[in-house]
């Protein structure tokens, strides 16, 4: 049985200047996820309008969105949004690898905590220390925003919510994920790398 519950088809669409975005059928609903609104409900709004790539058997939704323009990398939002009610698969992996109705657990111990990866090389958005190129958000926090060294190809981000988060001692999942050797070029700024950082793969200069 495989980790996905549900996905929905990758959707390229034509920007103008040369640009094109790659994402999924509901990412208009993402201005959800940045309202100052209760996270069950942010989720269950996002749920509803299946605004993600997958869905995974814990409930949790991915969401992958890449922005180019002139054959650049210019934005991307990478997503995490674990359900807040279902237990997450790290704490019962055998029940949801064998039968998903028997999957209403809740977790009274794991306090469900979304996060993004961002990157956005627009003309006047970056600030040194402030809002890094490339930056790691948990749990919504409108300032919190953690250097990232590099972008992350669409493989790295699969590869860290696996690792992290579904890994068991019987199940490796990360592992079965294809080898590529796609990188995006280092972002961070010498000063950004003088604090706490998140090191992400990177093509060599």
């Amino acid at each position: 049985m495989g980790l996905a519950d549900d996905s929905n088809h990758t959707v390229p669409k034509q920007m103008a200047k040369a640009g094109f975005k790659i994402g999924f059928p509901g990412m208009s609903a993402i201005s959800a996820a940045l309202r100052e609104r209760d996270y069950a409900e942010v989720y269950e709004e996002l749920a509803d309008a299946r605004a993600y790539n997958m869905k995974l058997l814990d409930g949790a939704m991915v969401q992958m969105m890449y922005e180019f323009r002139d054959g650049a990398l210019l934005r991307h939002r990478l997503a995490f949004f674990p359900s807040p009610r279902l237990a997450p698969f790290q704490e019962e992996p055998e029940i949801y690898l064998q039968d998903t109705l028997f999957a209403e657990i809740v977790s009274r111990r794991i306090v469900p905590v979304p996060f993004r990866f961002d990157f956005d090389a627009r003309e006047g958005v970056f600030a040194e220390l402030v809002h890094p190129k490339c930056h790691f958000t948990l749990g919504q926090y409108e300032n919190c925003r953690i250097p990232v060294t590099a972008p992350l190809t669409p493989r790295w981000f699969i590869d860290f919510i696996l690792r992290n988060f579904y890994h068991t001692a019987f199940h490796q999942y990360a592992e079965k994920l294809p080898v590529h050797g796609a990188l995006f070029e280092t972002s961070i700024s010498p000063k950004e790398q003088q604090i706490v950082h998140v090191l992400a793969p990177a093509a060599t200069r």
